[in-house]
């Protein structure tokens, strides 16, 4: 199952020419090798309650923590609260059933000191007869890398199916293998009853900022046209809230959303998919990006809230706009953008999902070069070593009006702000400039 990958910033590609990604705030994500692979898993049940509703429970989890401190203790507790709410974000309305295909999504949970975790979720029917309900298997992780998450979970399926006990010692050896580096693979061995010792290998993408990205789910349901409406809705750090009814579908467009940030990162709410209890998010007034599923249109629609782009990821349109998303970038660019999207669109140039990926990401990339890559020169260094951002200097260089326009809007948003703050705090000696 092919699906949702996770917004990460990572700064591990060619630095000469794209500005870097920013280290700062959410570190925990920024994905060194040879940490540990996963924090948890914990299989989340659905327990029937005396009034009949079903409500989503802990039923598992691994490892179990010992002589964790005050604090950890405390974060745990939290996340282990949150945790069934997303991996069952649609409610109570359940039944026991006899067929149920499987599902892979993930979600994000953000710490008190915006570190971000991951939960990858497979949700699936336990083997057995007769009706049943499903279960989600989910994986939490400080690491975003959907591509390898998904092999993992196939590999936990598949001795779901056999037993519980099978499971165990499968994620015991994942837990003790060191994150691999970008390119790199690592081996697993499994022993499985009656199959035997099985050697898994989990390869990880050679460029990292998009191992966790599908871009081509976008283009699937959106036409370019309206990507670039979102992407310029996404860069001024509006409200953005995605529709659709299953979960795979809302979590893997939202990440690539995101992903067209790229080198910058979105810095604010961030929920691929909404629980419903958490639905009254749309009220609040700060930026967001949330996943909302179809079945709650009404209740987003009753919701008094700020101007807000919705977007409808099944019916491929947009419900609801401000009104001037086609004139926030230049036209010039945006028209090139539009060029480069539809090449990869055309079936007639059938790409593998890696090399859409990394047709679509250039676009972007190409923008944000072209706009702001002049940002280094304008970073006045003092003796000591610290760097102060000529931010009027840095807009006056640009000779095109509109270009200058649209800037001047950019500079001002979080995501520029972090991303300057960073690079004062990093000298990293210019070419020829020693």
């Amino acid at each position: 199952a092919t699906e949702g990958k996770e917004e990460v910033s990572a700064a591990e590609n060619n630095p000469s020419r794209v500005p870097q990604g920013k280290p700062g705030e959410r570190s925990s994500v920024l994905y060194s090798a040879g940490q540990f692979f996963f924090e948890y898993l914990v299989v989340v049940s659905l327990k029937k309650m005396s009034d009949g509703r079903y409500e989503p429970k802990i039923t598992y989890q691994f490892p179990k923590r010992e002589n964790l401190l005050k604090g950890q203790k405390e974060e745990e507790e939290r996340l282990l609260q949150a945790i069934p709410l997303f991996c069952f974000p649609d409610g109570n309305n359940w039944a026991p059933v006899t067929e149920f295909t499987s599902e892979t999504f993930s979600f994000v949970l953000t710490n008190v000191d915006g570190s971000r975790k991951i939960g990858y979720c497979r949700r699936l029917l336990p083997s057995g007869r007769g009706v049943r309900l499903p279960e989600v298997f989910c994986i939490i992780s400080c690491l975003g890398c959907f591509g390898l998450f998904s092999k993992i979970l196939d590999e936990v399926e598949k001795r779901r199916q056999i037993s519980m006990a099978v499971i165990y010692p499968f994620m015991q050896g994942l837990r003790e293998s060191p994150f691999p580096a970008p390119g790199k693979t690592v081996t697993i061995k499994s022993f499985i009853p009656e199959s035997g010792t099985e050697l898994i290998e989990l390869t990880r993408p050679v460029d990292a900022h998009l191992e966790h990205v599908e871009f081509q789910a976008l283009l699937q349901r959106l036409s370019p046209h309206l990507i670039l409406h979102i992407f310029a809705s996404a860069v001024l750090e509006r409200r953005l809230i995605f529709l659709a009814e299953e979960l795979s579908v809302l979590s893997q467009c939202i990440h690539a959303v995101a992903a067209l940030l790229y080198p910058f990162t979105w810095a604010h709410t961030y929920i691929p998919v909404v629980p419903e209890c958490l639905l009254d998010t749309v009220c609040c007034p700060t930026p967001f990006m949330v996943g909302i599923q179809m079945r709650h249109l009404e209740r987003v629609l009753d919701q008094p809230m700020e101007e807000a782009l919705i977007v409808d990821l099944c019916e491929g349109k947009i419900l609801r706009a401000v009104g001037d998303e086609e004139e926030i970038l230049p036209i010039k660019l945006q028209n090139e953008m539009l060029t480069s999207l539809n090449r990869h669109n055309n079936n007639n140039n059938i790409h593998t999902s890696e090399q859409v990926n990394t047709l679509v990401s250039e676009a972007f990339v190409q923008f944000f070069v072209r706009m702001v890559g002049h940002y280094a020169s304008h970073i006045k260094w003092s003796k000591n070593g610290s760097g102060t951002f000529q931010e009027r200097a840095f807009c006056k260089a640009i000779t095109s009006k509109t270009n200058r326009k649209f800037v001047k809007k950019f500079v001002k948003t979080n995501m520029f702000s972090l991303f300057i703050e960073e690079a004062e705090k990093s000298r990293i000696p210019q070419e020829g400039k020693q």
